[in-house]
């Protein structure tokens, strides 16, 4: 390696690992130029600056196309189509926190809160992949952005026992939505989980259903109820050829849902609030939030504490310990 000057600038050459690359000092200053040689001389010794290098050649529409091959989750296309016409043809060097938190500005002037959450958390599982595994980039630019959207955009709609009621009852046509929705009821599976749901992942002998990848990556097993169980098996007396429990398309379970509810005129009701359901179901016969969570497969507890306010009598037991150390008309030492 050494310094010299290429018509107006300083360059050196580098060799390490096999690979030999020229490089631009980018100045005239000699005095620069020997302090960008010595910085890169330190980071080639230190294992990173190959790594750097990555980082100003890679873009981010290449990053995306590997991610997705080897990745990819439900939604993650609506995301990416929003994501590659800004980002793109940028560099993973050149796209900084800065410049994320200005895209996060200008979308929430347009769109809601959870749509940001969907898109940021996609770009930064991208970085991190290409941080961790690939070894791209030192630096995750959306890692220290805030993008949560707390309650902003939580829907407070459930069913009730009578709309449930009402909502089965006209489930009929096409044949296998009513079993869909007691499905989506009984475990809280999202859309997509339930429609990539296959009968290999349904065991009738210990009475579970498993998701294999849920939109979170992980794996989860929710427990059948009696209602779950006597539905399933009497469902699945002829199964399709792909081995999937309802081999339906989006589009179809759209519109059989939609003209569904416009017989039992519901109103503002979606169908990710069966999953509502599921949940307020639960709390509001006082099941543990922890549990509640497992059963969602939420990341976080604090994903599922939007429930909490559901069941404020279950906070009750917590407080009546303390009448084990008073009687009710004189405050006396506490008993053991």
């Amino acid at each position: 390696m050494g310094l010299y000057r290429r018509g107006k600038m300083y360059w050196f050459t580098v060799r390490a690992n096999g690979k030999r690359m020229q490089v631009s000092t980018k100045t005239d200053n000699r005095k620069l130029a020997e302090k960008a040689y010595a910085k890169t001389v330190t980071d080639i010794q230190e294992g990173i600056w190959f790594e750097k290098q990555k980082a100003k050649t890679t873009t981010f529409a290449e990053m995306s196309e590997k991610y997705l091959s080897k990745y990819h989750r439900i939604r993650d296309e609506y995301s990416i189509k929003r994501l590659l016409p800004v980002f793109g043809h940028l560099t993973l060097a050149e796209i900084t926190t800065e410049l994320v938190s200005d895209y996060r500005d200008e979308r929430l002037k347009k769109v809601k809160p959870a749509t940001i959450y969907q898109e940021l958390s996609l770009m930064r599982r991208m970085f991190n992949v290409a941080r961790r595994e690939w070894k791209w980039t030192k630096e995750n630019p959306v890692a220290d952005l805030s993008f949560a959207v707390g309650n902003k955009n939580a829907r407070e709609r459930w069913l009730t026992i009578e709309e449930e009621r009402f909502l089965l009852e006209k489930a009929t046509n096409p044949s296998w939505l009513r079993t869909l929705l007691v499905v989506a009821l009984h475990t809280g599976m999202r859309r997509g989980e339930i429609l990539n749901l296959m009968w290999k992942e349904v065991d009738f002998n210990r009475r579970l259903v498993t998701v294999l990848k849920s939109k979170n990556g992980e794996k989860r097993s929710i427990p059948m109820s009696q209602t779950l169980l006597g539905t399933l098996r009497g469902f699945g007396k002829v199964i399709d050829i792909s081995g999937k429990v309802f081999p339906v398309s989006v589009r179809s379970l759209r519109e059989a849902f939609d003209k569904t509810l416009g017989k039992v005129s519901l109103q503002d009701f979606h169908f990710h609030d069966l999953r509502h359901t599921f949940a307020t179901r639960l709390v509001q016969n006082g099941v543990d939030l922890y549990k509640v969570k497992a059963l969602l497969g939420h990341k976080t507890i604090a994903m599922t504490m939007r429930y909490a306010h559901h069941y404020p009598e279950s906070l009750r037991s917590s407080v009546e310990v303390l009448d084990i150390c008073y009687n009710f008309t004189t405050v006396k030492e506490c008993r053991n």
